[in-house]
């Protein structure tokens, strides 16, 4: 059975703002190709690139193309023994607004 509705709104309203603040963990960064299911390689402004894995709220909700930001928790998956550098936490979706930011 499918989620239902309200919760892929929801899913959606909470991406469409800006939050105030990034916590220290958290970073900008632009996707640069899929690398697998819910896995995805994105880039840090600084040009260190990055393995991370779409957070579980967000699958089968929003899709994400090459280009678009996202924002990376690096700190969520430290304790895993694995290979991934980080978990998306946030879609960039109304780009214009976040780039009003001081954290952008």
């Amino acid at each position: 059975m499918p989620r239902p509705k309200r919760h892929l709104h929801a899913t959606v309203e909470d991406t469409l703002t800006p939050p105030d603040s990034l916590p220290e963990t958290h970073v900008i960064a632009r996707i640069d190709k899929a690398a697998g299911s819910n896995l995805y390689n994105a880039e840090q402004a600084d040009g260190k690139t990055l393995l991370v894995e779409l957070e579980p709220k967000f699958r089968s909700t929003i899709w994400i193309k090459r280009g678009s930001y996202v924002v990376v928790n690096t700190a969520a998956l430290a304790d895993r023994e694995n290979k991934l550098d980080g978990e998306i936490v946030n879609v960039v979706r109304d780009e214009k607004a976040w780039r009003k930011t001081a954290y952008w």
